[in-house]
């Protein structure tokens, strides 16, 4: 392939909770573009998280990765462990003396979500695993990572969660989920102020609908019949697969000019416009603006958005 056609050779990504999902299609196609990609999580072939999906493993993220061009280097990490993280950002270090692109996908906390709660009546521990997962995990990660990110110029933090700041703007029906959501958005803000002043950028995404391995199995269907679900799930019909999020936030890593982005939420749809992409069935779904297209009192069609 051509520099042209990979433009992060020589770059060394981490995406940490690349086990399946966007995170995983995210790891693939900064790999398709040439990086280097460490992949976490905490499913392996000889060790299971607790979500309890076996079939998808950091060590089948990384041969994908492999496979689209890259270098995937899977390593088991329990973000909430500093001390694994140290190790692991530690390795980077030795292996390559630079991480150029840090993105953080760990959740892994929808078992803990409950709908229709109020607050006071979602047990504790199910609610502070939550934030644990969507927000802690982040934050130890980004702590520890980014002196390394920083040593070179031109450095990208990637936060990726549920909604934007235009479209969360709602309560998003499970105070704890809620928190878990939004504090990305303003982690991706908050690094962005401190980012400037040596040249990097931060940025949170979403992907809209998405047809996650877990979505998939929760509507019993696959990739490849999800159209079924239409009939009794009509905004279905907007979903995406997890590579429509992967293209473009390996788009924005490829863009010299990605730190006009810098500190603000951008979806998938948003992501796929400006970068020209569409998702692997040629379509280019937009879930999102929909959504505000409905609250700002319009009628939209779902055709209009997909």
């Amino acid at each position: 392939m051509t520099t042209a056609q990979t433009p992060l050779a020589g770059t060394v990504a981490l995406v940490a909770g690349a086990t399946r999902g966007a995170g995983r299609a995210i790891a693939v196609q900064l790999g398709a573009l040439g990086a280097t990609v460490y992949v976490t999580g905490r499913t392996t072939r000889a060790q299971v998280s607790e979500m309890k999906r076996a079939t998808e493993t950091i060590e089948e993220t990384a041969e994908l990765v492999d496979a689209a061009g890259g270098r995937g280097i899977a390593v088991r990490t329990d973000h909430l462990d500093a001390g694994q993280v140290r190790e692991l950002v530690a390795r980077v270090d030795r292996d390559h003396g630079r991480l150029d692109i840090l993105v953080n996908d760990v959740w892994g906390g929808n078992q803990y979500l409950d709908f229709d709660t109020r607050m006071w009546d979602v047990d504790l521990d199910r609610g502070l695993r939550m934030i644990d997962l969507g927000t802690r995990s982040h934050i130890i990660t980004s702590s520890i990572a980014l002196p390394l990110l920083v040593r070179r110029s031109g450095g990208l933090v990637v936060e990726v969660t549920d909604g934007t700041a235009r479209t969360n703007r709602d309560f998003r029906e499970n105070f704890y989920y809620d928190l878990a959501k939004n504090t990305p958005i303003r982690v991706a803000y908050l690094l962005g102020e401190e980012l400037k002043g040596v040249g990097g950028t931060a940025v949170a995404v979403t992907p809209g609908f998405i047809r996650s391995e877990e979505m998939l199995d929760a509507f019993g269907l696959t990739e490849e019949n999800w159209r079924d679900g239409t009939g009794e799930h009509p905004h279905w019909a907007l979903s995406e697969s997890p590579g429509y999020l992967g293209r473009g936030v390996a788009a924005l890593a490829a863009d010299p000019g990605r730190h006009r982005w810098n500190g603000q939420s951008l979806d998938s749809g948003q992501l796929a416009r400006e970068y020209g992409l569409t998702d692997t069935d040629g379509s280019r779904p937009d879930v999102w603006g929909y959504i505000l297209a409905e609250k700002a009192g319009g009628s939209p069609s779902l055709e209009e958005y997909r």
